[in-house]
């Protein structure tokens, strides 16, 4: 491949740097210095009481599930147009899912639909709303629904670091938010995620679940069920070093957006930007009028060329067949439509006129 779709990026010798002080620290087991750090700093820079660092986002997203108690018996309402990691934990457990479609003005979590969905589903116990692609989602008008119903809010907000709504970080606003540290997103630790809450009950308990439930006692003791969730120190490293470059990495991705925008021909529409917040352009995603998604894919790979289709809509994964969905055709349609262009952090503009001159081919 000469362009990937997210491909890491490397700033200099500051990830290498901090790597070494951890093997220097003999600290290359989970948690440490480089962990306490990377949850100090994320906590800080994204508004947030507490982080918690865990070895990918969809296992804070199982602690989260964990924390509430899900069960069978039991719903959440979730995003139909995401990656399944969103919910999967949730429906591991026993949980019922009721996949919600999206809003073609911000292709993120339709409030109405929401509202609809929370009112027919009285049994639900939190509702998970995905930042699509960057996007914040509505979260003042989701986290009002929620409040007055006792449900919980989680933003899965692992494609969003780095994004705001009306001012503020991702999630923010939320019971709960989750970044991922994959290495395809703009800050990585090779993968991780960290949770975010402004609740330091649930920080806690959280915190505990991740370290195998143990007492905080000499002995280890285990009143309850725990796993391992924890990042180690060696990934934390990097991540650290990622996470002070957040702002050249939000500069870059904005860079390469414009430059796509300069460049696409006009049956390739943008996604739109949410009149609520600043997204952090993870991915620069279009819409393509009379040409196929798929077609653009393979043509694009055939040149070393990266791109992708959107998310399919959680309510057509056969494993979640017969699943509530409250629908409106909007996912259906993006996903019909979509394609995701190469959007690395280092994408050079002879490959986005390669690209421009492929599709402008199918």
């Amino acid at each position: 491949m000469k362009a990937f779709l997210s491909p890491p990026y490397l700033n200099g010798d500051d990830e290498r740097d901090l790597v070494a002080q951890a093997f220097a620290s003999n600290y290359i087991a989970p948690c440490g210095p480089m962990v306490d750090a990377l949850e100090r700093e994320a906590a800080a820079r994204l508004g947030f009481a507490g982080a918690l660092a865990t070895v990918s986002g969809t296992m804070a997203l199982e602690l989260l599930a964990r924390a509430l108690g899900i069960g069978p018996g039991d719903e959440v309402i979730a995003s139909d147009l995401t990656f399944i990691a969103s919910v999967a934990p949730f429906v591991d457990r026993g949980a019922t899912p009721v996949f919600v479609d999206a809003d073609p003005a911000t292709w993120c979590m339709d409030v109405g639909l929401a509202a609809r969905a929370l009112e027919a589903h009285p049994r639900a116990r939190a509702l998970i709303a995905t930042d699509l692609y960057g996007q914040c989602c509505d979260v003042d008008a989701l986290a009002a629904l929620c409040r007055d119903r006792g449900v919980r809010l989680i933003v899965d907000a692992a494609e969003s670091l780095g994004a705001t709504y009306r001012g503020r970080p991702a999630g923010k606003g939320a019971w709960a938010a989750v970044h991922s540290l994959n290495g395809n997103k703009i800050v990585t630790a090779g993968g991780g995620g960290l949770l975010l809450t402004d609740d330091p009950d649930l920080l806690a308990r959280c915190r505990k679940i991740a370290g195998q439930g143990r007492e905080p006692v000499p002995w280890y003791e285990h009143r309850t069920l725990g796993t391992h969730g924890r990042l180690g120190n060696v990934p934390a490293a990097i991540g650290l070093a990622q996470f002070r470059h957040l702002d050249d990495a939000l500069r870059d991705k904005a860079r390469v957006w414009a430059d796509w925008l300069a460049r696409l021909p006009g049956w390739a529409t943008p996604m739109p930007t949410a009149p609520y917040g600043v997204p952090n352009r993870w991915l620069t995603v279009v819409t393509l009028e009379g040409r196929d998604p798929l077609r653009a894919v393979a043509a694009l790979a055939a040149r070393g060329l990266e791109a992708r289709p959107l998310w399919k809509p959680m309510h057509l994964q056969p494993v979640f067949q017969g699943a509530p969905a409250l629908l409106s055709g909007v996912g259906e349609a993006l996903f019909a439509r979509g394609l995701c262009l190469p959007s690395g952090r280092g994408l050079d503009p002879v490959s986005m006129e390669e690209a421009v001159s492929v599709l402008e081919q199918l």
